[in-house]
């Protein structure tokens, strides 16, 4: 049968609950795989195996529950090995470079911070920072609104005024966090998102970084921040 791999670890990690369970209908069991100083933690693979919900958290659990112990280097979902013998042959050949991340990692979580515009408060910023924009906004409504051309006109150079600002926020929003960070990792472009940037935190400092989010937040309320943490730090593992 094949083999899930859901994390990689030390082989001194401390054992996981006897009654933790990972991915498949009925949930299996997850064991542990063991290649010299490292180790994996797996559970036999499902047939079929599939990104529901149900799936997703379950691989969300188990490497929630093994990082809270110690440092892990997170598999995305749908790691899937032919077998046991494989994956301690995989453990071997990339034996420094586990170990070296696993040191690198040892007490650090990753936030995740996505931004985005709130609608009515950005158009507020940029007829307040553009002089032109904001007396062609006051002349149309002293006009009743003004034509439809004049109407047309005006919100042609705000969307444009708004969408030069995303790169400048997402800017903001990187040089306002990353002192209260060990490192950062930018994310993939996500639709609606003018930023999805991860931050590897120390755990004893996580607080402060979601202290520094809601400053942030509080002196750019055209900004709407959600952040997503502590988690695995799935964005440091090459």
């Amino acid at each position: 049968m094949s083999t899930y791999v859901y994390g990689i670890t030390r082989d001194s990690h401390p054992p996981l609950p006897e009654e933790t369970v990972g991915v498949g209908d009925p949930p299996r069991p997850v064991r542990v795989v063991a290649a010299g100083p490292l180790a994996a933690l797996v559970s036999d693979a499902p047939p079929d195996l599939k990104p529901k919900r149900r799936e997703l958290l379950a691989h969300q659990n188990v490497l929630a529950e093994a990082s809270s112990a110690g440092p892990v280097l997170p598999m995305r979902f749908g790691g899937v090995s032919p077998d046991d013998d494989a994956v301690t042959t995989a453990l071997a050949a990339h034996e420094e470079h586990y170990l070296e991340r696993l040191r690198a990692l040892d007490g650090k979580a990753e936030y995740n911070v996505k931004a985005t515009h709130d609608e009515e408060a950005v158009l507020h910023r940029v007829l307040t920072d553009a002089p032109g924009l904001r007396e062609l906004h006051e002349a149309n409504k002293a006009a009743g609104g003004g034509s439809h051309e004049d109407r047309l006109r005006l919100g042609e150079l705000v969307a444009t005024a708004v969408q030069q600002r995303e790169p400048q926020d997402a800017a903001l929003l990187r040089q306002a966090l990353e002192d209260a960070a060990e490192d950062t990792c930018p994310g993939p472009p996500s639709g609606g998102w003018l930023a999805n940037i991860s931050f590897l935190v120390d755990r004893e400092h996580g607080e402060e970084f979601v202290a520094a989010v809601a400053a942030l937040r509080r002196e750019n309320p055209h900004l709407v921040l959600r952040v997503n943490g502590p988690l695995p730090p799935y964005s440091f593992v090459e």
